[in-house]
């Protein structure tokens, strides 16, 4: 049985391809089915991982010419894209190359970017998928969960997901060494357009003690509160004009609108900074103009924080996974000779079976013949001189007649390997 993977992902192929080609969640299982009905004698085990960045599918076959052949035809007409179109994106990596692609993905080094945590979330999804749709055999299970038992190692003893790399991720950081528990702060967002959702996701994931919404648009902010509302934080809405009367009230402002001015005066932040007697505010402003005067990073306890500061942060944090990946590397390689050391053994289990068998009947036929001996009566030492010989004619007729063959193995190597088939008597 051989492993075959073959997919798409953010380096091969354009965002508008990927999209047609994806797998809508849940008609993952039935695609699955549809795979097997379609090539029962070709693919025995497969799953389908399917995300913004990637579709692949992992299969496991006896032949994976055959297979890929099969998957590129199955796949072109299940997300109906011409087959010529899809090729040109697609990659296929058969044996060991599966392996090493499966490991590298589940510890974030193929991802767009490096480190991040939720491919290993998705690739324990798709194998449950799998799972669940009967299409996952002992040889995927087993890639699987060594993929992820490495991934672990990865997160665990290197950098490679230890440092920022998007703004978000960069402030929730720098919040954290300034409020040793970010459970017990009141988080402000300003503004509900796509960069606060992705700030609030981030911050919301520490289950802070309140989360509130400033928005011009007061329909916006409550629809944008909603989403974190069933998370265990309470929620709240503002309109911007609240801004100065409420602002002492947070312990983390975010600010993002498409403000032309800044909606956030030094004035105002003073007043908040006194009113809260000097509990420190930690003030992030993602906008583009800025949405808070510059001159507020003056005062004494608040620490402002513009994308330009994030970006720094973020490239610092690039620089150190990078640093890391040739550690990360060398723990994938470790792990994916032990599982294809595994997958050897795993191949000889039916020879070693057979060779059971057949030495198991040899040993009653002869037994048999000894009890007929016996029975006759013949004499014990006799009867047992007989079956040693027997036994042992039967047991060095294979290796011998090798011997005597012309083969392309050398003399020395066949000699080696008769030593170790029959070592001598200790």
């Amino acid at each position: 049985m051989a492993f075959l993977t073959l997919g798409l992902n953010h380096k091969t192929a354009p965002v508008a391809l990927r999209e047609r080609v994806a797998f809508p969640v849940d008609r993952v299982g039935e695609a699955l089915g549809e795979l097997r009905q379609q090539h029962p004698q070709l693919i025995a085990e497969s799953a389908i991982l399917s995300t913004c960045n990637r579709t692949e599918i992992y299969a496991a076959t006896d032949t994976p010419a055959q297979a890929d052949a099969a998957i590129r035809q199955w796949m072109a007409s299940h997300r109906q894209v011409a087959h010529g179109e899809l090729a040109e994106h697609l990659y296929a990596l058969p044996g060991e190359g599966a392996v090493r692609h499966a490991f590298r993905v589940a510890s974030g080094l193929d991802s767009m970017v490096l480190g991040e945590p939720q491919i290993l979330g998705q690739m324990k999804d798709a194998a449950r998928c799998a799972q669940e749709a009967q299409a996952l055999g002992t040889n995927l299970h087993q890639l699987f969960q060594r993929a992820f038992a490495v991934a672990k190692q990865v997160r665990s003893n290197t950098e490679v997901g230890a440092h920022s790399v998007s703004l978000s991720a960069a402030a929730v950081r720098l919040a954290q060494r300034l409020f040793e528990d970010l459970s017990q702060t009141h988080i402000l967002f300003v503004g509900a357009g796509e960069m606060i959702e992705l700030a609030a996701t981030h911050f919301a994931a520490q289950r802070p003690r309140s989360i509130t919404v400033a928005n011009r648009s007061i329909e916006r902010a409550q629809k944008l509160a909603e989403r974190f509302a069933n998370q265990g934080t309470r929620t709240a809405t503002l309109a911007l004009a609240e801004l100065p009367q409420t602002l002492d009230q947070f312990d983390i402002v975010v600010s993002c609108t498409a403000s032309s001015l800044p909606i956030i005066g030094l004035g105002m932040v003073e007043r908040a900074s006194k009113a809260r007697r000097r509990r420190p505010i930690f003030m992030v402003d993602l906008a583009v103009p800025r949405d808070i005067e510059p001159e507020v990073s003056r005062l004494s306890d608040v620490f402002l924080y513009t994308v330009d500061d994030l970006g720094r942060v973020v490239q610092t944090g690039m620089e150190h996974r990078r640093g890391a990946v040739v550690q990360a590397e060398a723990i994938i390689e470790t792990g994916v000779q032990a599982f294809m050391k595994w997958l050897t053994a795993r191949r000889s289990v039916p020879a070693i079976r057979n060779l059971q068998e057949r030495a198991a009947n040899l040993r009653e036929a002869e037994l048999e013949r000894a009890r007929k001996m016996l029975a006759r009566g013949d004499a014990p030492g006799a009867v047992l001189e007989a079956l040693a010989n027997a036994l042992t004619a039967k047991f060095i007729h294979g290796p011998v007649t090798l011997l005597q063959q012309p083969t392309a193995l050398a003399e020395e190597d066949l000699t080696a390997w008769v030593e170790r088939l029959l070592p001598g008597a200790r």
